[in-house]
């Protein structure tokens, strides 16, 4: 079962992916396949949370999780690509949110080595 703050997280990480579609959406001076890469590293990053939620062993939840931080990583870069073609006012909302996605994703890596320290 998952913990209510799992939840929280996977609805906030849908709320990312959306709103990385809508931002790409309707922009023409956003060529396609940058379109492409940045919805599917962004919507990975959810994907694999959940993932990570019905893990079969601490390890698979790790490697999950990793993942997902690695995605964040990578949507940022292409958040900043689309920043230089379209405006860091349309892209602030999201790069900002990325930022929390990440620590988020650390914060939880920093407690597994925690938790599986000596």
């Amino acid at each position: 079962m998952e913990s209510r703050q799992s939840v929280i997280f996977e609805n906030r990480f849908i709320k990312f992916s959306v709103s990385i579609i809508n931002l790409v959406s309707e922009r023409s001076e956003i060529a396609s396949s940058v379109s492409n890469q940045v919805i599917r590293s962004a919507t990975i990053i959810g994907a694999n949370y959940a993932e990570a939620q019905n893990a079969v062993s601490r390890s698979d939840f790790r490697n999950k999780i990793g993942i997902s931080k690695k995605e964040t990583a990578e949507t940022r870069y292409w958040l900043r690509i689309i920043e230089q073609l379209t405006s860091a006012e349309l892209t602030l909302p999201c790069l900002h949110e990325s930022q929390e996605i990440l620590l988020i994703l650390q914060k939880t890596m920093n407690t597994l080595r925690t938790k599986s320290a000596p």
